[in-house]
């Protein structure tokens, strides 16, 4: 009884933060939705509305594409099988289950390894992680590549999403840049007395004021993601530095400005501005700056990964033997 007790009550606190998570987008849509009334009703600054409209649409659409689009997992092939979850799970040996997880990871095209120089292994979802693929504890899964997660949009940010989040903080910023410009004269106005409508000047004056408010945090945030896409890195990345099988290395993602950008929007300009998906690669695997393997005594005497050649482009050719453990 206890224990049905205790099972209802878990469920109960589990729905209850499913939809306490929603409240900050909430928030974001309620107070979007009041700037529109605003700009559009009480204000009627007819000479703006079409270009205001134009940035509208783009914030609201990138906004949803960060939302609704969901976190890409790690397909099949890093899973561990049903045999080999049982063997792990039952083996008490702490080195046979090390050995194992190596044996597995010699034939995937896994390059990044824990601190301690382990394979990363994720004990909750029973994989191997691809390079850049981290546990979120919040959404209960691994994501590819990724950055962090964002109560804002109540989502996971990661390799499917990322460029949406970018084009969102952008129009974001734009749209309150927009909204402080135009209306600023007319806060003058409302100031001096030369409007005297007592509810327009309310909506202006705290249009205004909500308008710079977020205009400041967003561009730090925007700012910051532009240097980090500037140097392929993620969030994570830059808080904690990447291990290859040759060891740290902040840098090892970074192709070059251009083509760091081209790896998050796409080769296709075109598609730069627009919310549709166009980051090149799958997720799992990501070309990498040249390693010389030679200046690293532990991968002397490795073998080669057991890859297909199109898997081994913009990849160091060694592999590590070094012991693994599990990541928490």
């Amino acid at each position: 009884m206890r224990r049905g007790w205790k099972m209802a009550l878990s469920g109960g606190m589990r729905c209850c933060r499913r939809v306490l998570s929603w409240v900050p987008v909430l928030v974001i849509v309620l107070v979007v939705l009041w700037s529109y009334y605003a700009y559009v009703f009480e204000l009627c600054l007819v000479i703006y509305l079409i270009l205001y409209h134009a940035i509208f649409v783009f914030f609201a659409w990138t906004y949803w594409k960060s939302i609704f689009t969901l976190p890409q997992q790690p397909n099949q092939k890093f899973h561990l099988s049903y045999t080999d979850k049982e063997r792990y799970e039952n083996e008490e040996r702490p080195e046979v289950q090390k050995q194992m997880l190596v044996d597995m990871a010699k034939k995937l095209p896994v390059y990044t390894r824990t601190g301690s120089g382990a394979v990363r292994f994720c004990d909750r979802c029973h994989l191997i992680k691809p390079d850049r693929c981290h546990h979120c504890s919040v959404c209960a899964m691994c994501v590819l590549k990724m950055d962090h997660h964002c109560p804002w949009v109540n989502n996971c940010i990661g390799f499917s999403n990322y460029k949406f989040f970018l084009q969102f903080l952008a129009y974001s910023v734009l749209y309150c840049l927009y909204i402080a410009t135009t209306v600023f004269s007319y806060f003058i106005k409302y100031w001096r007395g030369e409007l005297p409508n007592v509810r327009s000047k309310f909506h202006v004056l705290f249009l205004l004021f909500v308008a710079c408010m977020f205009f400041v945090s967003l561009v730090i945030l925007f700012g910051y993601h532009c240097w980090l896409v500037g140097r392929n890195k993620t969030t994570l990345e830059a808080f904690c530095t990447p291990v290859f099988t040759s060891g740290p290395e902040k840098n090892g993602f970074n192709l070059g400005f251009i083509k760091n950008i081209q790896q998050v929007f796409g080769d296709n300009k075109k598609l730069w501005l627009i919310p549709i998906g166009s980051s090149p690669g799958d997720g799992h695997s990501f070309p990498m700056r040249s390693m010389n393997e030679s200046q690293n005594p532990l991968l002397a005497n490795e073998e080669p990964w057991e890859d297909n050649e199109d898997d081994n482009r913009g990849y160091p050719e060694g592999s590590s033997s070094l012991a693994v453990e599990t990541e928490t």
